[in-house]
């Protein structure tokens, strides 16, 4: 039986092994696509993936549009539009060079950043069915 005990424990400490890579492989991917796109996270309560699909996201929109002419709105709405259809619905998304903004928002669902000098805030708050008497 203790044999047994002993095999359990080093197969538990090779699989926290294993998770403490794949944790480190994850965060050091996220800082060269963080550097790479030139991206500062200001603030963050969200999953790495859906970071990572926002920043994706913003820099594909950014380098889209004419030099000089940033579009504000369109990039604010293609992120709203892209969230909900692939994480639901009640996503928000405010983009400027300066504003000042407080909102609640979903536990998961917050990510203020920027990318180049435009700053994005985009949150997700929960959405409660109407009862119709």
């Amino acid at each position: 039986m203790e044999g047994a005990e002993e095999e359990l424990e080093r197969r538990s400490r090779f699989l926290k092994s294993l998770i403490q890579k794949k944790k480190v492989s994850e965060k050091q991917e996220q800082h060269d696509h963080i550097q790479n796109n030139n991206v500062r996270v200001r603030a963050c309560d969200m999953p790495l993936l859906l970071q990572n699909r926002a920043f994706c996201c913003a820099r594909d929109l950014l380098d889209s549009m004419p030099a000089n002419k940033l579009d504000t709105k369109r990039l604010a709405l293609t992120l709203k539009k892209e969230f909900d259809s692939s994480y639901g619905p009640a996503w928000h998304c405010i983009v400027g060079s300066s504003f000042g903004s407080y909102v609640t928002h979903s536990l998961g669902g917050f990510l203020y950043f920027s990318i180049d000098k435009v700053y994005i805030l985009l949150f997700k708050t929960a959405v409660e069915p109407l009862d119709h008497p």
